[in-house]
């Protein structure tokens, strides 16, 4: 069964293309070592919570919009060779790749699914 890691962050709005090329670039290296797929998603609908919600969580500003983003790998053992040939990689050496949002307050795990529903 897959793995999946999750990640959700606060991008100042202005920097929308900054985040995208960033991404691009960041999210070729998760492909050349075996994730599946990657989705960087720009907030759209992001409601406030009455006890917390994805701004809360990290600690968006009124400038700033939500990005959900999440990796699949084939499997755990492709996501932790992966993960750490990418520890490795200068194609994501912030001096080549720049994060354009404050990395301090990015939320992000890995995850086993439990329910996967396909059409």
């Amino acid at each position: 069964m897959s793995y999946v890691d999750g990640f959700v962050i606060a991008v100042p709005t202005a920097n929308k293309q900054k985040f995208i090329d960033h991404a691009r670039a960041g999210d070729a290296v998760f492909m050349d070592y075996g994730a599946i797929r990657v989705y960087e998603c720009w907030g759209d609908d992001v409601p406030e919570g009455q006890q917390t919600d994805f701004r809360r969580a990290v600690q968006a500003t009124e400038d700033e919009t939500v990005v959900f983003s999440w990796i699949e790998w084939p499997d755990k053992a492709t996501r932790d060779a992966g993960m750490k040939k990418m520890m490795e990689d200068p194609r994501l050496d912030p001096e080549v790749n720049p994060m354009p949002f404050d990395g301090k307050r990015m939320i992000f795990g890995g995850f086993a699914p439990l329910v996967v529903l396909e059409k």
